[in-house]
């Protein structure tokens, strides 16, 4: 039997499935965290709650897109397309809905800063 063979045999189906998100879980984090750590100030409570959110949707459309490119990926190109497929649209998405929302987050923090200078 093959090492390939063996590894395939080996990894649970779980594992498999989510191979792509249990791989970035470190990146996601750290970019997660300077996402909510920076700008340190102003911090209402609107914005907690909006980069919650943000977080949130962002991981679970990773989630989601990850899941989809399984199912949907080519199988007569290989076992491995389905990692890289999943791999790519995961990151796509976590990246394009954190840079959506660090844009939008922008444009209210003028807002919020405005408030906190009035009141």
């Amino acid at each position: 039997m093959s090492l390939r063979a063996m590894l395939a045999a080996a990894m649970n189906p779980q594992v498999e499935l989510n191979l792509a998100l249990i791989l970035f879980v470190p990146w996601f984090s750290i970019l997660s965290w300077l996402y909510w750590a920076y700008p340190r100030q102003p911090r209402p409570p609107a914005r907690s709650l909006f980069d919650a959110g943000a977080l949130l949707l962002a991981t679970l459309a990773a989630g989601w897109g990850m899941h989809w490119s399984m199912y949907n990926a080519d199988p007569s190109a290989g076992a491995i397309w389905k990692q890289v497929l999943a791999t790519s649209v995961a990151y796509g998405l976590f990246l394009g809905l954190m840079t959506a929302a660090f844009l939008l987050r922008l444009r209210l923090l003028r807002g919020w800063r405005a408030s906190a200078t009035a009141g």
